[in-house]
């Protein structure tokens, strides 16, 4: 039996991430109490009896979700992802899996599978508006960096864009600053105002629209396009849907609570089938100084001066000064790529927490429902279902009325129950019934001005989203990140990143739902919706992959064979490929290797079979991943970003090489001989 890979040491900080990425991506989330105190259930609790399905055959691969409230909801009758006789000089796999995985390994690079090339599609600080100069990190001002691409990128989105062939229109996030990384010499206690102006105008969102090369997969952006755009933390955004104009989201400056300047902490997102893209606005709370109990309400604002010192140079930052002022972050951003002059909306009725991403599908007569996950420990995910229809078209009217889908609905939490009560000792020890699913229903908060929380009326549900998840009993999550729904089948896909809070003392610990205590690898759930009805009102789940070393028995990978499968670990971003393959971008790996992006066949025989794609330098966060035919895209998000690393003693040399400063980019991979990605 081969030996278990190496583990770090026990981070406080959470999975594999430096102290450095914590204090600046998260605010130091891991070192402040849990802000979820209720008694509701924790989904550690629900899955704990999970891993006991390692020892199942494989023949039970290919299964059915397991029955839940008498539907008989099945999941495995889809188009299976095919399995093809071995050729020689092609690696064996699923479709869209035949690449030769990348081994675990901490190379200062992005790796990738032989046969496969790759570029740098855009880094921090390139020039994509008119007047924007050259990136010179030294003579860098706000007003050039407006017209840059953003720092951090994260979530990204590719769209067509008709009339101009072989372009693309290049959306983007970006999550956070590291202005250690950023700035020479800086000086954490005593930023410079020109310092702030440029981590401002370095938040926020780029639209740019890239060429392909026609013989590769390479991409580069068109500077200059019209439809290029730059939205920052000071740009104009409008809140809309039931919440907008609510006295909690009033401050000085807005007194009618319906302009917000600027968007924070931008993670993952979605693109929508009628052309615009969401955005989530995750770790706002850390930007925002001096709270108190009155302005927390369990989202966990500091109450003394934050890590940037925004609070020095403008009062909306200071909550004494503008206790409103955070209410006015933590949504969902719909974005129209298409309209440079739009201003962007945040969507009140898909509540506010701290949004990991959201993405949507359609029920058959045509209402958006959008997926949403809390990425805090022990929170919530929960789903949006529009009462409007979507028209069809490129046309105007069309295009108008599809841009208030997401103000007119009901939002919704998810409760679990497992199917073996009073059996679960936080061992993975097999339930009785020999399975490890269950049921689950979706609570309703609010529809319009109505409330379904008792106690809340409907504003303080869409701005106090979690305390209304706490009032209703839904059940605690290991920090859900991503929630992806399968094109294909319309099964769900949960990213549970990690929770080593999970079993502590006074903490809940491992149920049905969530099979280790201390859980430092995260697991990944399957839901299925009753009769396939992303509007009903309940759901079958099941574990999918419980994360880390395969020769951990603590690890599961949906029945395939835990020696063929590559080792991963926090499990982040999650996309599908045009086979209907989940791929996963991991942050934080605590098994010694650096990050990275993987495959997993979701169907047919070979479900569960994980293959790594592609690993990234030092320091460095996978996000934002979109496979294509031909492509895959990904966001190497704060390369070098370890702890006593600086502009002067770079710990990467990624992507530019030894004597440049360390850039956050975008990178495209394509197959060297022109054939589609794993085919």
């Amino acid at each position: 039996m081969r030996k278990l890979l190496p583990l770090i040491g026990t981070n406080p900080h959470g999975g594999g991430r430096s102290a450095l990425t914590c204090r600046f991506r998260c605010g130091d989330a891991c070192f402040h109490e849990v802000p979820n105190t209720s008694d509701n259930e924790y989904v550690g609790d629900v899955i704990a009896g999970v891993l006991s399905r390692r020892s199942m055959m494989r023949a039970a691969a290919v299964v059915t979700v397991a029955t839940a409230a008498g539907t008989g909801l099945a999941v495995g009758n889809a188009p299976v992802a095919e399995a093809h006789p071995h050729r020689p000089g092609r690696p064996d796999g699923a479709r869209g899996l035949r690449f030769e995985a990348v081994a675990p390994n901490k190379a200062d690079q992005v790796t990738v599978p032989a046969g496969y090339a790759q570029n740098v599609v855009i880094r921090w600080g390139e020039p994509i508006l008119r007047g924007a100069p050259a990136f010179d990190a030294d003579k860098q001002t706000a007003e050039a960096q407006a017209g840059q691409f953003g720092y951090n990128n994260d979530f990204l989105s590719l769209l067509p864009l008709r009339g101009e062939h072989g372009r693309q229109v290049l959306v983007a996030n970006h999550e956070y600053t590291d202005e250690i990384l950023m700035f020479r010499g800086y000086d954490a206690e005593n930023p410079t105002r020109e310092q702030v102006e440029i981590a401002w105008a370095a938040h926020g969102l780029s639209v740019v629209v890239v060429q392909e090369e026609h013989r590769s997969g390479r991409l580069t952006p068109v500077t200059r396009h019209p439809l290029n755009r730059r939205l920052t933390a000071t740009s104009e955004f409008r809140l809309t849907g039931p919440a907008a104009g609510s006295p909690l989201l009033r401050t000085s400056a807005d007194p009618a609570g319906r302009k917000v300047l600027g968007t924070l902490n931008n993670c993952a997102g979605g693109t929508t089938p009628w052309g615009t893209t969401l955005h989530g606005e995750e770790n706002f709370n850390q930007y925002f100084a001096n709270g108190s109990s009155a302005t927390d309400k369990r989202y966990g604002v500091g109450t003394g001066a934050t890590e940037r010192k925004w609070e020095r140079f403008d009062k909306r930052f200071d909550l004494k000064q503008e206790p409103n002022e955070v209410h006015r972050f933590g949504w969902v951003v719909e974005l129209d790529p298409y309209d440079p002059d739009a201003t962007p909306r945040k969507r009140t009725a898909l509540g506010r927490f701290k949004h990991e991403a959201a993405q949507p599908r359609l029920t058959e007569d045509g209402r958006p429902v959008v997926y949403m996950g809390d990425d805090e420990r022990f929170d919530y995910f929960y789903k949006f279902v529009s009462s409007k229809r979507m028209k069809k078209g490129g046309s105007r009217a069309a295009r108008e009325h599809n841009l208030t889908l997401l103000d007119e609905g009901t939002l919704y939490v998810a409760k679990l129950t497992g199917d073996s009560p009073g059996e679960v000792d936080g061992t993975g020890r097999l339930p009785n019934d020999g399975e490890f699913d269950g049921s689950g229903v979706w609570i309703p908060l609010a529809t319009g001005d109505v409330s379904h929380v008792p106690g809340m009326t409907a504003e303080e549900v869409y701005v106090f989203t979690r305390l209304a998840g706490d009032k209703v009993g839904a059940t605690k999550m290991d920090r859900p990140e991503d929630v992806e729904p399968s094109p294909r089948t319309g099964r769900v896909y949960v990213a549970l990143t990690n929770n080593s809070d999970r079993g502590k003392a006074g903490k809940a610990a491992a149920d049905e739902a969530n099979p280790r205590n201390l859980n430092k690898h995260g697991q990944i759930l399957e839901l299925a919706e009753h009769w396939d009805d992303p509007a009903g009102d309940g759901f079958a789940w099941r574990l999918f992959l419980v994360a880390g070393d395969p020769n951990d028995p603590a690890t599961y990978f949906a029945g395939f064979p835990k020696e063929k499968v590559s080792p991963i670990s926090c499990p982040d971003n999650v996309a599908f490929d045009p086979h209907g393959n989940l791929w996963i971008s991991t942050d934080g790996n605590q098994l010694g290797s650096h990050d990275g992006l993987f495959g997993v066949a979701t169907q047919g025989e070979r479900r569960g079979e994980l293959k790594q794609f592609l690993t990234v330098p030092s320091g460095a966060e996978t996000c934002g991943p979109i496979i294509q035919g031909r492509r895959v895209l990904v966001a190497v998000q704060h390369p070098g970003e370890i702890d006593g690393a600086s502009v002067e003693k770079p710990a990467s040399v990624w992507p530019d090489g030894p004597g440049r400063i360390v850039r956050p980019a975008v990178v495209a991979v394509w197959r060297e001989d022109g054939g589609d990605i794993g085919v």
